[in-house]
């Protein structure tokens, strides 16, 4: 396809092709995302709303090179084209907290046909407390619990939630050189857990915490006046300091904060199941023959993790959700 007939694909040229498909077609929805991490995410979200009227076909911005990212997505010649037909699906990183303080942030606050995940990207989808248990029993084929992963987030996010707040102080009111995410990240992260004992990990957070908050107050004594502003903002807004987990950056939440607790879990239930079959076992070949078929049906945990669709009962994706259906109800194509 050349780049000039390219370039003129927007919502109306796919609705014009629509219209030169068989009367009883199903109509071309199509969705841009940001990267091919993202494709599999949004076509679980995206087939949820798909009708013997429509479907969606999910798509990397372009064909032609291997541009990706929310700008490729948003603010070329495709962000121009968006429309019924033709939406972009993208994570919502801290744009929309700045609720328009940026280019970028205008167009994903303000645009209809911009779908974006309400939480910081798809990764905080995925590490979506409730449903960390069934990705712990499908890699490790144990039901046992070891920890309670909702009350251990609500701790975890009720320590985080100040720092969090002056995170996006930093970037509202232009510190956010001074005060990087990557630092926040640092502050939060943690490399080591014992799932039995949880309380001295989280201790260890809540002290890198203090002492930044401390930091921040002396280094931006501004800040008295405009901090209390912006976190009754943020509580406005639906944020919740329980679930602040699910603002934060999305990929040091996934491997510096989730999957450090759940590799911990997870050895543990193996060697549950293992010690399970080395203790019924009957004899030796019996032991290694259900050894080796239970070590062939176990996933690794992470897979797992990228394939959750628990988030789906979370009040974000209830917003991702409305979002949608006040698309299909513009276009005539909703259930």
């Amino acid at each position: 396809m050349s780049k000039r007939l390219q370039d003129n694909i927007n919502s109306r040229y796919i609705a014009s092709a629509n219209k030169l498909r068989p009367k009883n077609a199903r109509q071309r929805i199509v969705a841009y995302v940001e990267s091919y991490d993202d494709v599999f995410f949004w076509r679980s979200v995206l087939q949820d709303f798909e009708t013997d009227k429509f479907f969606f076909e999910v798509m990397l911005p372009s064909r032609t090179t291997l541009g990706k990212g929310k700008r490729t997505v948003l603010m070329n010649q495709l962000g121009k084209g968006l429309g019924q037909y033709m939406i972009a699906c993208v994570d919502a990183d801290y744009d929309w907290l700045m609720q328009g303080r940026t280019e970028v942030s205008k167009y994903i606050c303000n645009n209809p046909y911009v779908i974006h995940t309400y939480v910081y990207a798809i990764e905080n989808f995925q590490c979506y407390a409730p449903g960390l248990h069934p990705v712990c029993v499908m890699s490790t084929l144990n039901d046992r619990p070891i920890v309670d992963f909702e009350q251990f987030f609500t701790d975890y996010s009720l320590i985080i939630w100040p720092l969090f707040v002056w995170n996006i102080w930093a970037y509202r009111y232009g510190h956010h050189k001074e005060f990087t995410m990557s630092r926040f990240c640092d502050t939060v992260s943690f490399h080591d857990i014992n799932p039995r004992n949880v309380e001295p990990t989280l201790e260890l957070v809540r002290r890198r915490v203090n002492k930044c908050i401390g930091w921040l107050q002396r280094t931006f004594p501004e800040g008295r006046k405009t901090y209390p502003q912006l976190k009754v903002e943020l509580l406005k807004m639906g944020l919740k300091p329980e679930t602040s987990y699910l603002y934060m950056h999305g990929h040091t939440l996934f491997e510096n904060v989730v999957m450090t607790l759940l590799t911990p879990v997870c050895n543990i239930l193996r060697r549950e199941r293992e010690r399970e079959i080395n203790e019924l076992a009957v004899h030796e070949t019996q032991k290694q023959n259900e050894l080796s078929g239970y070590r062939h049906s176990m996933m690794p945990v992470d897979v797992m993790l990228r394939k959750s669709t628990g988030f789906k009962n979370s009040p974000q994706y209830q917003l991702l959700k409305e979002d949608l259906m006040r698309l299909m109800t513009e276009v005539g194509l909703e259930k």
